[in-house]
Order: structure tokens, then sequence, then C-alpha cells
């Protein structure tokens, strides 16, 4: 039975997916909360999607099909969300699967803490006989933020909640929305809640089946490319943490590092000192910015920080590194690989 005022709505776009749908749509009907509307934008499907839409919508009315002219992903998410009606909006995609505690779980702990706008939960990519090193150990990167202090440790390491698993309030959802920009919408939007002051938490259980597979958008479209995401972390920190100068210390000289300081100049910011650790980079310049080792950073304590080294252990160690000088993660200083 279709409600007025449904406690989520579960926003989920669909494009050509009539492989995948009929088992997302199932992961969703034995939600164990029933008061949810699914409220599908299907982009203009060439395939049999549409006639899986009907069938669904005609089952259970707590499933409303939006039908759009293949506009994209940015137009078709803002037409669903203006179209939501629940306290809460979470996302899904349509290759994807929830489990059935899913939504239960994201909405009570909403409930449980009120200075939250929203929630992620873990994920656990599929098909596992596929998977990578690196995406295994980017699966353990994501499941290892339990909390809304890890999401905003790790917001400029990548994006900290997989978008599919975000589950926003209503009135905060509507307020920022998705911006169809150059870079991926779902990263931008989590680091402009995080830049407005709006906490994001973590249920940390493996609540969502997040395939992973060569078709996906974050494969194929160039807007998800690395440099893309370097783009898009630039211009945050550039007018975050580097917002009051130009210049900053950089603590790591690598394909990433560079990267990024490439990123960042294109926004007026240059390291003013460069921290390594190899002996023989000590007392160089590299474009004009002294190589220095960690144990001279007091001198530098003024400027803000970024640490653009790869890998959780060595981010560990640059952490422990930065605490008994009084930096402070996401105000002094911030990890942006």
């Amino acid at each position: 039975m279709r409600v007025a005022h449904p406690r989520v709505s579960i926003l989920l776009p669909v494009r050509d997916a009539a492989a995948t749908l009929p088992a997302c749509l199932r992961s969703i009907a034995r939600q164990r909360l029933e008061d949810w509307e699914c409220v599908v934008v299907d982009d203009g499907s060439r395939d049999g999607s549409a006639a899986l839409l009907r069938e669904a919508a005609a089952r259970d009315p707590r499933v409303r099909v939006l039908t759009r002219s293949r506009d994209g992903l940015v137009p078709a998410l803002q037409a669903g969300l203006a179209a939501c009606r629940g306290e809460a909006i979470a996302r899904m995609d349509a290759d994807d699967c929830m489990h059935r505690d899913r939504l239960a779980a994201q909405l009570g702990a909403l409930a449980d803490d009120p200075k939250l706008a929203g929630v992620g939960c873990h994920v656990r990519l599929f098909p596992r006989a596929d998977l990578s090193d690196g995406r295994r150990g980017y699966e353990s990167w994501l499941n290892g933020i339990t909390s809304a202090r890890s999401v905003r440790d790790e917001a400029f390491v990548e994006c900290p909640i997989a978008h599919p698993s975000l589950v926003l309030r209503r009135e905060i959802a509507l307020a920022f929305g998705y911006r169809n920009l150059d870079w991926p919408e779902d990263y931008d939007l989590v680091l402009r809640l995080l830049a407005g002051g709006h906490e994001l938490g973590m249920v940390p259980r493996r609540l969502l089946a997040w395939r992973d597979s060569a078709g996906r958008l974050s494969r194929t479209d160039p807007r998800y490319g690395l440099d893309r995401f370097t783009a898009c972390k630039a211009a945050f920190l550039a007018k975050g943490l580097l917002a009051a100068g130009s210049d900053y210390v950089l603590w790591g000289h690598g394909p990433t590092g560079r990267a990024l300081k490439k990123a960042l100049a294109q926004h007026g910011k240059s390291p003013a000192a460069i921290v390594e650790v190899h002996p023989r980079r000590l007392g160089r310049t590299i474009a004009g910015a002294p190589v220095i080792a960690p144990e001279a950073l007091p001198d530098w304590r003024a400027l803000p920080l970024i640490s653009a080294v790869s890998g959780p252990e060595p981010r560990r160690l640059i952490r422990e590194a930065l605490a008994p000088l009084g930096y402070r993660e996401s105000i002094d200083f911030t990890c942006a690989a």
C-alpha cells in the first residue's frame, strides 16, 4: 500500500539494467523496514528495463517510476530527488543489492544521532572471484571507516562513503542536490556536505553488495578517472584547508604528490616546502621549494600540511609523527592520497 509520507525514499536511477534490476528490486522488497517508497528514474533505457519496472510497480505500489529521455545520471538524480517524499533518502544503484537490514539500520543510526546529516554503511564487492588486489584493498579501506570522525579524516584519500550506500536526511539532500561538473557527482556531494559543516556517519556493517564490473559508469566515464578525482580534491582543498594563503607544506613527492601539486597550482597554491624521508632528496629544492626532513616541520608549523603518500600504513605513520607536533587532522593537515 502506498503511503503519502514514507520514512525513507530509495532513489534508484536506471539505464539499460535489465540483467541486474530484478535482483536489486528483490533486495528492496525484502527489507525488514517496510515503510519505504522506491523512486525509480528510468533514464531512457533501451533494453527490457522499462517493462521490468512496470511489472514491479504493478506488484508493489511503493515503487514509483519516472521516465526520462536519456538525459544523463545527474539530471536523473535531480529529477528523482524532487519526487522523493520520505523523511530520508537512500541511494541505490540498479546493479547492486541491499541487505534486508540496511534501511532499518541506517535510519536507526540517524535517529540515534540528530547531529548526523547522513550515514553510509560498509560494503561487500562482488563477484569475488574477479576482484583484483587493488579492489580488495579499496574495499578494506572503505570498511575501515567506522565513524563520522574517520569519514572526515579520510575524505581526501578517496570518497569515504560508497555512494549507493548513502542515506541522507531529506532536507539536506534537497538543499545540496547533485552538480553536473567535470568530476564524480557523488564525491562532489560528500565534500560539499563536509565543507558545509555537516557530519556523515557510518554503520559498520556490510549492508550493501556493491557490484564491481567493467561496465560500471565509474569505469567507463572520463569524469570518474583518477585525474578528475585529483581535480575535485584540489578544488575543495583550495577553498578549505588552504584558503588562507597560497603556501602549504607537501609531504611526499611521488606520483600522487606530483599530481596533486599540479592540480593545486591551478588554484594558485604551491608548496613552500616538501617533506621527504629519502636521505638523497634532503637539502635539494623542487620548483623552488626546499626538501626537508620531518624533524624540520616545527619551523614550518604556521602552514597547512597535505600528506600525499599512498597506503594506509604510511598514512598511519605520518599521523603519528604529526600528532606530537600539535597538528590537528582536518584543521592543520589532511591526508590526500
